[in-house]
């Protein structure tokens, strides 16, 4: 099923494809769907080529009015279309099969009410299991879909949705003339016809089909050109209750102003639809003018902060994907990563300018960033413009680096063009390629024009060489405690590659923090932007000024790289964390702090330490979230073996008490409260939860509710002090989507090797299970105290990951492969275990040795760090 670039772009010189005309007839009720797809598209005389195309059954195909015999054509994701004409027609008519995997067209059936609600996921190249298609990105054309569906359903698509039109009343739902299409008569007087308008030209990853009897609300907007655009909001009947349609649309219309006024240029489509699906494997998609989102977005009880934050970037990110990536798309995957970067960068410019999360760099620096510094370390680390050779590569590339490395490059780009400079490039791109396809030197070349620098030799450096460089300061003190030289020295660590990645240039800040004696706050005294270059960069104003009590680089967090603080002023920090005036230098610090314990450069109980003391002072919600993470991997995986039961008691005391103190009805309040349950282990920690869950105990400002329940409930299973009965009786009282996945999960956490067995087979022996609830399963099978209770699927797993990779969809297979490998058996055996595995198996996908390679690093870490800690 895969596609190589050379594939692509020999397809792509021999066609041109202007318009798809795409009929869907679905039946709930069946496991498969009719589509029929009508291709017009030139070619050169006598060529050949092929559609993609993932069908369950092939009725017909009719070329030029000529029928193809399917046995000969047709494989298992392909159509041979041999002898073609200058001018084509092509016409295919065929089953093609709902997926429950997240990918094509996702089948979801609600345990709430039964009722059947549908939705596509197209990207990568997933739009072929839906109608036959020349899937690659730089063949765009025009698609004009029409879905028969059941009347009482909602159908939306990428252009406004028409009225419906009674299947039976003569509407021809299908362009064929063969005998075996469905006629008129045949359909049923309960079921509707939509037909949507053909869209603007547009690759075929960004089409979408959503069906079901989704419940909506409705806006509009006035757009900078005067058009009104409608807007809408859609859930599950189920969910519906729950949706702040008001607080979308209010994030939707600054979104929309701030980038128009940016980007120079209106909003390239008719409708704006936002729409909160079932069981999706991701954030969200960009589909034009119909944009998909993951459903627990729709917040049924209360969530963190950080969370209503991160559906904000959401939003926003995929708006800005209207501009770039649908009215102008990438030329082929190797430019994916600007695509989502560009996008990760423009919603967090415009969340921090444009809405209520003005400390939104906070949460870029303690989120995307430190992903993207985790994924540079690892043994998969890649340049930031990948090489992509076929769709595989593609599928494993949705990545840290994609993402969070280029969005942070992105960041650096800018501080040294300028945003102004940089804006003014982006609009000059959108005017110049509106509706095309590019590259990435297409729009350096709008911002060499526009901030007159040279830009081949940072693109080299930056997006062409892989790993990222450390920072640190090297300071000589004169008299009367001025500076006498401050100097920052890089260094470049070398790759598991045996490389090392290139020295450099950076735009950077250096600050100069100081104690307030009235406000008792650490305040930056003072900033210095420089340029950095090299292995060292003398700050030459520094020179003669006070030495302050904190010296920060990459103070407001400019550049790309790890750094690292001198002794005094890392002493400090350490000190007074917790007393930053403002929330970016002091999420700089924790980063740095966390670096170091990964690093194995300081003991995993320092950073314990470091992180329950001075939580509590911690103003931002994405910043407490992943502490508390970090917290936990310091716990389970960093802590030496022989103290970390211990340690994990004390964390869990300790949690328990800041929940007890911080406010009540707060965000920190409530944060605390899951990690506590998260840590709980010992009888009175596990009876405190217990007394929570079943209403003994309160906390003032804490409502227990749907959700809380369930992660209550699953710390006591997890701990031993609930099993079945009480999974069975809270399902009872939640019998959703959610509440079932929640109930896979608690299963799967008991603490016995009975139920560990169980759930392992469910995953690995099954493959009927949806992509949600198999995940559930997956993380409460790894949910245990005791990591013994795993080691004897450690070499399971050794047995089966390969044939998984090759009988699952590759959302499945990455979910397996990296769920279920025995991340918890932190032991040289464990690495020995997978050396000879990869040794044995080079000859495997290569998406699946990445990820084998990836997880075996993060054992090799532990165990360095275990080390560290047990040297303290």
């Amino acid at each position: 099923m895969n596609l190589t670039r050379d594939e692509a772009a020999e397809r792509a010189d021999l066609l041109d494809v202007s318009f798809y005309d795409v009929v869907l007839d679905i039946d709930p009720e069946a496991d498969t769907f009719r589509s029929v797809t009508t291709v017009r598209f030139t070619a050169a005389q006598g060529a050949s080529t092929f559609i993609d195309a993932v069908t369950a059954r092939v009725h017909q195909i009719e070329l030029n009015g000529q029928e193809l015999d399917a046995a000969e054509v047709v494989s298992a994701s392909r159509i041979s279309l041999p002898v073609l004409s200058d001018d084509n027609v092509l016409v295919v008519d065929a089953d093609f099969s709902f997926m429950n995997t997240g990918e094509g067209l996702h089948k979801f059936v609600d345990p709430a009410d039964g009722e059947v609600y549908l939705y596509s996921q197209f990207e990568v190249a997933d739009s072929r299991r839906v109608f036959a298609v020349f899937e690659q990105p730089d063949l765009k054309a025009t698609f004009s879909f029409a879905v028969t569906a059941p009347a009482s359903w909602q159908v939306i698509s990428n252009s406004p949705t028409p009225s419906p039109e009674a299947a039976g009343t003569g509407i021809d739902i299908t362009p064929l003339t063969f005998d075996n299409k469905l006629s008129a008569d045949d359909a049923k007087a309960d079921r509707l016809t939509w037909r949507f308008a053909p869209t603007p030209p547009m690759s075929s990853y960004i089409t979408a089909i959503i069906a079901g009897p989704y419940e909506s609300v409705h806006s509009q907007l006035t757009s900078s050109d005067g058009r009104v655009i409608p807007l809408g909001v859609f859930a599950r009947k189920s969910l519906a209750s729950y949706l702040d349609a008001d607080n979308i649309f209010r994030i939707t219309r600054q979104g929309f102003e701030f980038y128009e006024k940016n980007f120079g240029l209106p909003y390239p489509f008719e409708k704006y639809d936002q729409l909160f699906v079932p069981e999706f494997n991701a954030g969200a998609m960009e589909n034009a003018g119909a944009v998909t989102f993951l459903e627990q977005y729709v917040f049924r009880s209360k969530v963190p902060d950080a969370t209503v934050e991160r559906r904000t970037v959401t939003i926003l990110h995929e708006l800005a994907h209207m501009w770039f990536g649908d009215l102008v798309t990438m030329k082929w995957w190797n430019d994916l990563w600007l695509n989502e970067s560009f996008a990760e960068y423009m919603s967090t410019l415009a969340t921090a300018e444009a809405t209520e999360w003005k400390q939104a760099w906070t949460t870029f620096a303690s989120l995307e960033k430190a992903w993207a510094y985790r994924q540079d370390q690892l043994p998969s680390t890649h340049p930031i413009v990948a090489d992509i050779r076929d769709l595989e590569d593609v599928e494993v590339n949705f990545d840290g680096i994609t993402y969070a490395k280029g969005a942070s490059v992105l960041k650096q780009l800018v501080a040294w063009v300028g945003q102004d400079e940089f804006l003014a490039g982006v609009r000059q791109y959108f005017q110049k390629h509106a509706w095309s396809n590019t590259q990435l030197s297409d729009l350096l070349s709008e911002l060499e024009q526009t901030s007159g620098r040279d830009l081949s030799a940072w693109s080299k450096v930056w997006l062409e060489e892989a790993g990222l460089t450390s920072l640190r300061p090297e300071i000589v003190d004169g008299a009367d405690g001025l500076i006498e030289s401050l100097e920052i020295v890089q260094e470049a660590p070398e790759l598991h590659s045996g490389e090392r990645p290139s020295m450099r240039p950076h735009r950077l800040a250096v600050g100069f923090y100081d104690l307030d004696p009235e406000t008792q706050t650490l305040q930056r005294t003072e900033r210095l932007e420089l340029d950095v270059a090299g292995e060292r960069t003398s700050v030459t104003a520094a020179a003669g000024l006070r030495r302050p009590a904190l010296i920060l680089l990459n103070d407001d967090d400019l550049a790309y790289a790890k750094i690292r603080l001198d002794p005094a002023s890392f002493a400090t920090a350490s000190a007074h964390l917790g007393q930053f005036a403002d929330s970016l230098p002091r999420t700089l610090i924790w980063s740095a702090a966390w670096d170091m314990t990964r690093d194995a450069e300081t003991d995993a109980h320092s950073y314990v330490s470091l992180v329950l003391d001075n939580i509590s002072a911690e103003s931002d919600s994405t910043v407490v979230l992943v502490l508390l993470r970090q917290l936990a991997t310091a716990v389970e995986l960093y802590a030496n073996p022989e103290q970390a039961q211990r340690l994990g008691v004390e964390v869990g005391e300790e949690l328990a008490e800041l929940a007890h103190r911080a406010g009540p009805g707060s965000d920190q309040q409530l944060q605390f409260v899951k990690a506590a349950a998260r840590h709980a282990r010992t009888e009175s920690q596990l009876t405190f939860i217990g007394s929570l869950f079943h209403g003994g105990a309160t906390m003032d400002g804490l409502e227990v509710d749907t959700d809380l329940r369930w992660d209550l409930l699953t710390s006591l299973v997890t701990g031993g002090k609930a099993g079945n009965k009480e999974i069975e009786a809270e399902l009872g009282r939640d019998n959703t989507a959610s509440g079932h996945q929640a109930a896979a999960l608690a299963r799967a956490a008991v603490p016995t090797a009975e139920a560990k067995e169980k759930a392992w087979a469910d995953v690995v022996d099954r493959d009927d299970l949806p992509n949600a609830v198999a995940g559930s399963i997956i993380s409460g099978f790894n949910r245990v105290h005791d990591s013994e209770l795993l080691e004897p699927f450690a070499a399971c797993y050794f047995d089966v990951v390969r044939r998984l990779w090759q009988e699952r969809t590759h959302e499945m297979a990455q979910q397996l492969a990296l769920g279920l490998y025995p991340a918890h058996s932190v032991r040289q055996e464990t690495v020995d275990a997978t050396d000879a595995w990869l040794a044995d198996n080079s000859d495997a996908p290569a998406g699946l040795l990445r990820l084998v390679s990836e997880s075996k690093d993060g054992l090799v870490r532990a165990l360095r760090a275990q080390a560290r800690d047990a040297a303290r």
